[in-house]
């Protein structure tokens, strides 16, 4: 059989995250997006999107790329809210049957405004 190798983040919440103003953690959030948003825009993202009702509440959302895990470190390394200590990067590869899964390219919002505003 034969596998299809995709390069997998999950990102979570740090266990002793920085206390910031919310409108601090606004503007990271939303340059976070900005910066996933270019890697879609790049071709690198095949799927990414947040978790609602994680049981912990520390997972935060997940992002399937179609470049080499070490590559994708690369680029969470200038992640803003992981450079702000507000996410970890959790990367690792993922394997599934060959055409099990498929992606369809689609624009991701590049901040929480955009995110917020249903479009």
């Amino acid at each position: 059989m034969r596998f299809d190798q995709h390069t997998v983040v999950l990102l979570s919440r740090p266990s002793d995250p920085p206390t910031l103003p919310l409108e601090a953690i606004d503007r990271v959030q939303s340059a976070h997006l900005a910066h996933q948003a270019g890697f879609v825009e790049q071709g690198l993202v095949l799927a990414a999107g947040p978790f609602l009702d994680a049981d912990d509440g520390q997972l935060r959302g997940f992002v399937v790329f179609s470049v080499s895990p070490e590559e994708v470190r690369a680029l969470y390394a200038d992640d803003p809210a992981v450079r702000a200590g507000l996410l970890v990067a959790r990367v690792t590869s993922w394997m599934v049957p060959e055409g099990n899964v498929r992606f369809e390219s689609v624009p991701m919002p590049r901040s929480m405004l955009e995110a917020a505003s249903g479009d």
